[in-house]
């Protein structure tokens, strides 16, 4: 093996192009990947047949062993689920190894900040895609904008992974690239909070769906984004304390809310309690465990009158098409909440196949006052996977965290604490690697003439 070490933790669908970059840096800078999990799924013959990679098998809980890699590391990467960095970051502290992930910073890491400060240990938190490369595109723009004495008014930020025209084949428009359990979850556990020409709004999770903000992009068409949980959450971190308009929002294609909406509506979406004797449950029997009785209604009936839905309604056919109505097809988890069985059903509905291609969609608007003048930036990204494995998700969640651990390795960053790519130096570099991998923003800028900086409404 050679020299150094850096020790990546979780091998899962985003990991990809991550180890493939970190990979082509081993063989530039003479030192060893170590990718450890519990479960290998795909496994590329480039990492198992390279001098420079070293696969592990390894449970987390098995303590010597895992402190014994992070020890010997120059730099972790941690993408095991968010619940698990707390042990990864933990062991680093002890041996003041430099940390990086694309997870949020959760409560139990930030209570280690003094320790991490003291100890001269680097922490580098939300590298990813979003989040991650929507900080880092974001701010680029917004200081950019500050350089020339401008003053950000609106910043309005949306996100999403989708499926690429090429492989749009179903209804929902819609295919997993990553965490199926996110999806069925997303939007809960709180009223969405953002900032809307000067006015608070708080959206509770049974509206979330039906608030929806529609965007173009030029070669691509049309979208609708869902407001995100807390758009308020990067007001003072952005700077943006004086905006009067501050919304993050995921993205979609046109449709997709409104249909998703029909199954938070019955419950479907629900977590918090299981339904016994799930297991060989048919999936017309567990629509019908959310509708009211009705001993000559048939279920279809029963739920086009409960949701008001019309039968030449396209929200219909994408319900039909999940096969919420079939005896044949059974729930096998034994138990499951509305939201596991949701889930179960939609893993089976929208697998990427083989070839299957996804999309990842980045949008920012930015409104802001220079001279006495209102100015928009229209910016977007787009990006398109290869297959099932090497997806844009993969590529836009791995590559912006194998650029940061280069950094981390390489020493270019080394500033103690829990830091996340909000500031130049940071998102800079990965900017611009990011450029010579075809992840490109294209911008346009528009000026309204005659803008008074006073006429917000007031009762937005």
């Amino acid at each position: 093996m050679f020299g150094d070490y850096i020790t990546l933790f979780g091998s899962g669908k985003s990991t990809p192009y991550l180890i493939d970059y970190l990979l082509g840096q081993a063989a530039l800078h003479k030192f060893t990947l170590r990718v450890i999990d519990r479960d290998w799924g795909f496994v590329s013959p480039h990492w198992s047949n390279n001098p420079h990679c070293e696969l592990i098998t390894l449970e987390i809980d098995q303590e010597q062993e895992r402190k014994s890699y992070i020890s010997a590391s120059k730099v972790v990467v941690s993408m095991l689920p968010a619940y698990m960095h707390g042990i990864i970051a933990a062991d680093c502290l002890l041996y003041r190894v430099p940390l990086a992930t694309a997870s949020y910073v959760s409560e139990n890491i930030r209570a280690m900040e003094s320790s991490l400060l003291e100890a001269g240990v680097t922490f580098l938190f939300e590298m990813g895609l979003d989040p991650g490369l929507d900080h880092m595109s974001a701010m680029e723009l917004i200081d950019d904008i500050r350089a020339k004495g401008g003053a950000v008014k609106l910043f309005e930020s949306f996100a999403g992974g989708l499926v690429a025209p090429e492989s749009d084949d179903n209804p929902w428009r819609y295919k997993f690239s990553w965490n199926p359990r996110n999806v069925v979850l997303a939007g809960q556990g709180g009223a969405a909070k953002f900032l809307q020409e000067g006015t608070y709004k708080y959206i509770p999770y049974h509206k979330l769906f039906r608030r929806i903000e529609f965007m173009e992009i030029e070669g691509y068409g049309k979208f609708e984004a869902y407001p995100n949980r807390d758009s308020l959450a990067y007001q003072k971190a952005y700077g943006l304390d004086n905006a009067l308009t501050l919304f993050r929002g995921t993205i979609r294609r046109v449709g997709f809310s409104k249909a998703w909406n029909h199954l938070v509506q019955l419950g479907m979406t629900d977590d918090s309690y299981s339904i016994e004797h799930s297991k060989g449950m048919s999936y017309r029997a567990f629509t019908n465990l959310f509708l009211p009785y009705s001993a000559t209604d048939r279920v279809e009936l029963k739920l086009r009158h409960y949701l008001n839905i019309a039968q030449d309604d396209p929200g219909w056919e994408m319900l039909s098409w999940l096969g919420l109505f079939s005896e044949t097809l059974k729930i096998e988890r034994e138990n499951a909440t509305p939201a596991q069985a949701l889930q179960e059903i939609l893993e089976k509905s929208w697998a990427m196949g083989p070839q299957d291609k996804d999309m990842i969609v980045m949008y920012h608007k930015i409104g802001y006052e220079l001279d006495g003048e209102m100015k928009q930036i229209d910016a977007y990204m787009v990006t398109t996977g290869v297959d099932r494995h090497y997806t844009a998700m993969a590529k836009t969640v791995g590559l912006p965290l194998a650029i940061g651990a280069m950094e981390l390795y390489l020493g270019r960053f080394k500033q103690p604490g829990i830091h996340l790519p909000l500031t130049a130096d940071l998102y800079r570099p990965v900017l611009k690697t990011l450029q010579e991998t075809g992840i490109v923003f294209h911008h346009k800028e528009t000026t309204y003439r005659g803008y008074n900086p006073g006429a917000f409404a007031v009762d937005a």
